[in-house]
């Protein structure tokens, strides 16, 4: 180290001026950078059954000029239990919206809020408990505080009415169920109004109750968001392997399981409110963010070596596609990887798997699928071979019903008997 000022050992002449050379100090001990660590505010949260959320705070502290991130994710000892069940374990199906995704500080920040969606069931089934985990950190480490713990206080003093019936419940729980958000005023108001326009008209109730349901599916903000995702996942690796303990093998089932659509279907449509002033360019950027992160994943690379030739991974994924394809459309796709003989380039990769994906011949030939799929993913919160039905009967079942009816779900009677169920009603009521 160089200490200006200090006395030399001898004179030296530079440049015609005379300069002193300065001994080195000896090598200072360095003093340590306190690291950044992220965690939550508190370990334990409360929220009352009918506040609609709970809002956890996360915190950055020591060194926070950089961006860090960190994943998140719901969990719970519920699993499938009944909803009426009183045993302080709460469960997505039936208390809260399971909810996961990266949290990004960006330089400067030391704050941030997760936010998780509840149900208000009519159950007077005691508080409940489900917690938050963090995970994968970058740019910062995990503070002690790892887990976040939601109590969710019961507010029945006895199991009522099944709120389902409610047409503001049942518009607000399509919103969760279907949109991973909250309702907008405007959009809660219309469909609601859809529903009680009829007042006691219990035919036209019904009609509009199943009309209603449908249009969450059909809307612009899911198509571009969920249903994305299930043709993402087809594109990339086909269709679901056959079950082995199947007695009889309908025929293939979608790839794509309900975790998986969950935590990619919030991480697209994150922020997005379709009408809402630029929700198309923020929907746009989530989906390019998302399409390369994708095929930077583990289980895509495995799949897809980039050592392969630009023709043989455009092949592979228009294969699982359903050769969708034209000729034209084709070279377009191998031309994104320009004059390269591998597929290293990630960029190139994301756009090929999102044009095969948005091709609309996929959108047309996959639709019913993916309906029948979203009355397990969504309204039961189960994938179609879970308990209790443990085969894929029945997911073949309103297939073929609704492709006997060219797409035509009143006819098919799909959203009216999922809606009507049993194990759906029973999420939120007696």
């Amino acid at each position: 180290m160089i200490i200006w000022g200090g006395e030399g050992n001898a004179n030296l002449v530079t440049g015609g001026k005379y300069c002193a050379q300065v001994s080195p100090s000896p090598t200072p001990t360095p003093i340590p950078v306190p690291p950044s660590t992220i965690q939550f505010s508190a370990a334990t949260y409360n929220v009352g059954e009918g506040d609609s959320q709970v809002d956890l705070t996360l915190t950055r502290s020591g060194v926070t000029a950089g961006v860090a991130t960190v994943s998140f994710d719901t969990s719970d000892e519920g699993g499938a239990q009944k909803c009426d069940v009183a045993n302080g374990r709460a469960s997505a199906r039936c208390n809260y919206i399971r909810t996961m995704g990266t949290v990004v500080f960006a330089p400067g920040e030391t704050s941030k809020t997760i936010s998780i969606l509840t149900i208000d069931n009519s159950y007077k089934d005691g508080d409940k408990t489900f917690s938050v985990n963090l995970s994968s950190p970058l740019g910062a480490a995990l503070g002690a505080r790892q887990t976040g713990w939601v109590t969710i206080n019961d507010n029945d003093t006895a199991t009522g009415a099944n709120p389902i019936d409610q047409a503001g419940f049942f518009v607000r729980q399509h919103y969760l169920d279907f949109l991973n958000r909250e309702p907008d005023a405007n959009g809660l108001s219309f469909w609601t109004n859809q529903i009680t326009a009829c007042g006691s008209d219990q035919s036209c109730l019904e009609i509009k109750r199943v009309n209603v349901s449908a249009a969450f599916f059909l809307s612009i903000e899911f198509q571009q968001t969920g249903y994305l995702v299930e043709r993402l996942y087809k594109v990339a690796y086909g269709d679901g392997p056959e079950d082995p303990q199947a007695c009889v093998f309908y025929g293939p089932l979608p790839i794509v399981r309900l975790d998986e659509f969950l935590a990619d279907s919030q991480e697209i449509g994150h922020g997005v409110v379709v009408g809402q002033s630029g929700w198309e360019a923020l929907l746009e950027n989530n989906k390019q963010a998302f399409a390369n992160e994708f095929v930077r994943r583990a289980r895509f690379t495995s799949a897809y070596p980039r050592s392969i030739t630009p023709a043989q991974f455009v092949d592979k994924l228009n294969n699982n596609a359903g050769n969708v394809l034209s000729s034209s459309e084709r070279a377009a796709a191998i031309a994104l990887f320009g004059n390269a003989t591998d597929t290293s380039n990630a960029t190139a990769r994301a756009q090929v798997l999102r044009q095969i994906a948005e091709n609309q011949d996929l959108y047309n030939a996959e639709f019913n699928s993916a309906f029948v799929l979203m009355q397990y993913f969504s309204y039961l919160r189960r994938n179609p071979t879970d308990s209790p039905d443990q085969s894929d009967g029945g997911y073949h079942f309103w297939l073929s019903k609704l492709n006997a009816f060219h797409g035509d779900y009143q006819k098919a009677e799909m959203v009216k008997a999922f809606i009507s169920s049993s194990e759906y009603r029973q999420r939120f009521g007696p």
